[in-house]
């Protein structure tokens, strides 16, 4: 994910800094070839963001693995801590609050999103109407799952961040 951000951010630039040109050419060095590591990436990150304002924005951060969320979070503590005009936004579901909060501490502003009971049955109904299979769907099934879905309702927090120190 970290590449891909890093990829998105360079594909902005008017030109690629000297820098990171340089450090793609001695990754094709190794045996191998191997990809950027995450001390690369992030020394990068660095490079870019050090010159200018930088937005980054990474959605569904609790469909990430676990195991990959912390290494994800942790880079961009380093990167808010280390490049202060860089704005950073997540969204993910509230699980994975108590996980953001630890890993970046008071750098974080949340928001929570809470969907309406109204909204979620029409998201529904217009994902029905432009079904490509709908005789597989009894009325009856639509009316249990209209119900059950609207009861459930769901939670999904907005982390901001902005460039500046955090503790772990």
């Amino acid at each position: 994910m970290l590449g891909s951000l890093l990829r998105q951010l360079v594909s902005g630039l008017e030109g690629i800094p000297e820098a990171v040109v340089q450090s793609f050419r001695n990754q094709k060095k190794v045996i191998g070839g191997r990809g950027l590591q995450v001390s690369g990436i992030l020394k990068m990150f660095q490079t870019i963001t050090g010159t200018k304002r930088t937005f980054l924005c990474v959605d569904a951060l609790d469909e990430c693995v676990p195991e990959n969320r912390m290494v994800i979070l942790e880079s961009l503590g380093q990167i808010a801590r280390e490049s202060l005009d860089t704005r950073i936004l997540l969204t993910g579901r509230s699980h994975v609050r108590s996980e953001v909060e630890r890993k970046l501490g008071g750098a974080v502003d949340f928001l929570l999103i809470e969907p309406t009971g109204d909204g979620i049955i029409g998201y529904l109904r217009e994902k029905l109407r432009s079904d490509t299979t709908p005789e597989i769907m009894s009325s009856a099934l639509e009316g249990d799952i209209m119900e059950s879905i609207s009861q459930i309702g769901s939670e999904t927090y907005v982390e901001t961040m902005q460039g500046k120190a955090t503790s772990d």
